[in-house]
């Protein structure tokens, strides 16, 4: 007995890769539901059982109470027995007595539900450990061989697992072929019915970090630091490097001797250019180097607190479309990796555009202190105009020039920006400080005006930017159909009108039970999708046992789907030995995995990943719910003015039981 026991546990182990541990608890949940099914035992009815695995002995206790008199045995028990496993038992107590009871006297349907409970633990132990192995690798690399191909995914299989390559997340232009071995980048893990849910990309910007790492020992060990990367999968990257240390080069250190390190990469990722960048803390020389291989003749930067910052880049006439590349590729690039816009200008261009504005201020003073350069710059126009020949010190001179002129608007943009700064400080100390932290979503305006003034995120940042320019305000509502700003305008005096203290702990109190509400109705949806881990499943009955049941009992699979048996005319018997059940069960468990990997590939909608801007998109998807929850919370509450009582109330509609919004039931709270 002990070494059939032993040997049907280290089989299954070693198979699924479980410890004895965890079959061990199957076996013992197997035959607590053995015990339900075959006595009828009341759910409310605690039952422990126990085995050890050395002898193979099986011990089951039930509840009972203790009573003079036995009625029933199932739930009753003597004083005397009682206190054999109770000293301290008294009449009316509760105590676990042991029962006679194993699995050679049970009947077909307990033995064929017992059989069901281990196939579903053991399930489920299983994806738990698929799940806690792959997610430690979340963010890493990993090597997977190619098991199925279509236009919407890959399937990778990872050994025990398998994983989904979308199409997004494929690089451009590269072909998979079956069982190949290819290098991936592990986006994400996620746990579903069937298994972890293992999503991978090529396209990833991270992947070419990790690749990096692996190939270069320098990053590895800390002592060159990868600061930004900029990657079109398939096409081109850029990538940031720092030295953490004196004497190191990090861009050599990453190239590698005779670009041995880089060309490594470049091959892994399908011939993919790959440009190293030394970081500069100057965004000068910075954007300067990440425009390479253009040559730049001049960078000038506009930090608008407004519409943002802005780089404005001279280059020579010979460099502009090299600067751009090809579909803007370079530039776009480099303004990933730099986090500035960038605006690419000729030199050719600058000079025309300054001399045809020359009487326009500021360039109006450039006349007296510059006019030789003036004289020169149309003499050299001219010859460009009529296509003659430039020689490099007329460039020279035509890019002297244009650096002139562009310090010179710099130098009025800085200006601007700061008389709008001080202008915005005077703003901002005549308005409470209780409006910047006051939600957007506690206007009483439409949800398309607040999507729009989202980026203010909070009220007092709305009232600053009307206070100063409304008109810059109102521009950002021309698509949108009626008059918004009116609607904007009644609803910040509303605010304005109300108690801003009682008014912000009110949005809090709210913002609080809103997320209550939330998390409750997530845990609710979770336990809604996952089938209970502890339902007992149950099986087909024969046609001696659907004589004696009311109902004929269903068996269902780990997944709570019911499972179709033949039904026989042989009557119920009992297992030999509890190691002919766990042998049985794991050959059903070893028949399903068949099945499953019989399935064709790719039927089951995996996570899907949508990538806008590399991996933004994917950091985006992260917080939709969160961004659902704020518009589903404006639409539940809204602050409007009583005209009966003159003050200002905020109304809050409440979520009915079935999920729908009951129009009637309305909270108000006075201000």
């Amino acid at each position: 007995m002990s070494n059939e026991l032993q040997s049907a546990f280290k089989e299954i182990t070693d198979f699924r890769a479980l410890p004895e541990e965890i079959i061990l608890d199957a076996l013992q949940s197997a035959l607590v539901s053995a015990y339900r099914k075959d006595t009828g035992a009341s759910t409310a009815q605690a039952i422990e059982a126990e085995i050890d695995p050395d002898t193979g002995r099986q011990r089951v206790y039930v509840e009972k109470e203790v009573v003079d008199d036995v009625i029933n045995d199932a739930t009753e028990v003597t004083l005397e027995r009682a206190r054999f496993f109770e000293p301290e038992a008294q009449i009316h107590d509760v105590v676990m007595v042991q029962v006679d009871h194993t699995s050679k006297n049970v009947g077909r349907i307990a033995a064929q539900t017992a059989k069901q409970v281990i196939l579903q633990k053991i399930r489920e132990a299983e994806r738990n450990s698929l799940y806690d192995e792959f997610i430690n690798r979340e963010g890493d690399l990993i090597t997977g061989t190619v098991q199925s191909t279509n236009a919407r995914q890959v399937t990778l299989s990872l050994g025990r697992a398998e994983a989904e390559l979308p199409r997004k997340q494929q690089i451009p232009g590269e072909r998979y072929r079956t069982h190949e071995k290819i290098r991936v980048f592990v986006v994400e893990v996620t746990k579903s019915n069937r298994g972890p849910q293992i999503l991978v990309s090529r396209a990833h910007r991270s992947m070419l970090r990790r690749l990096l790492e692996y190939e270069v020992p320098e990053i590895y060990n800390g002592q060159v630091e990868i600061k930004n990367i900029a990657r079109e999968a398939g096409h081109r990257s850029k990538v940031a490097v720092a030295a953490l240390q004196d004497g190191i080069d990090p861009v050599g250190a990453c190239v590698g001797m005779r670009g041995i390190r880089i060309q490594n990469i470049v091959k892994e990722l399908h011939n993919e250019k790959i440009d190293v960048i030394e970081w500069n803390n100057d965004a000068v020389a910075f954007i300067s180097k990440a425009l390479s291989p253009a040559r730049v003749t001049g960078v000038y930067l506009d930090d608008d607190p407004v519409e943002g910052r802005t780089a404005v880049v001279l280059v020579p006439d010979d460099q502009l479309s090299l600067a751009i590349g090809r579909e803007g590729q370079n530039a776009r690039l480099a303004a990933k990796l730099t986090g500035w816009r960038i605006d690419i200008k000729s030199v050719t261009e600058t000079v025309q555009n300054a001399l045809e504005n020359l009487e326009l201020p500021p360039l109006d003073s450039l006349t007296e202190r510059h006019a030789d350069l003036i004289a020169e710059s149309l003499r050299i126009m001219e010859k460009k105009r009529l296509e003659l020949a430039v020689m490099p010190e007329e460039y020279k001179a035509l890019a002297r020039f244009a650096n002139i002129v562009e310090q010179l608007l710099q130098e009025e943009r800085d200006q601007t920006h700061e008389s709008f700064l001080e202008q915005r400080e005077a703003a901002r100390a005549t308005l409470a400080p209780q409006l910047f932290e006051l939600p957007l979503d506690v206007l009483a305006v439409s949800q398309e005006v607040l999507d729009i003034l989202e980026p203010y995120e909070n009220i007092g940042e709305v009232m600053l930017h009307c206070a100063i320019d409304e008109e810059l305000v109102s521009r950002k509502f021309v698509e949108l159909e009626g008059e918004p700003m009116a609607e904007l305008r009644a609803a910040l005096e509303i605010v304005e009108s109300a108690d801003l203290d009682q008014l912000l702990a009110e949005a809090f109190s709210i913002e609080a039970g809103d997320d209550e509400e939330a998390a409750i109705d997530e845990t609710a949806e979770e336990g809604a999708e996952e089938p209970a881990a502890d339902a007992e499943p149950e099986a087909v009955s024969s046609d001696e046992a659907e004589a004696e049941a009311e109902q004929p009992p269903v068996m269902l699979d780990a997944f709570g789907q019911p499972v179709e048996e033949s039904q026989t005319e042989e009557p119920a018997a009992a297992p030999e030995e509890i190691a002919e059940l766990v042998g049985e069960a794991a050959a059903v468990v070893d028949g399903s995995k068949d099945a499953r990997e019989a399935r064709p590939a790719g039927t089951d909608d995996g996570p899907q990943f949508v990538e806008e801007e590399g991996e933004r998109e994917f950091e985006l998807d992260r917080q939709k719910g969160k961004l659902q929850r704020r518009k589903d919370r404006q639409k539940r509450r809204q602050l409007v003015l009583d005209e009966e009582s003159g003050e200002v109330i905020a109304k809050r509609r409440r979520k009915g039981r079935r999920g729908g919004w009951d129009e009637e039931v309305w909270e108000d709270y006075d201000y």
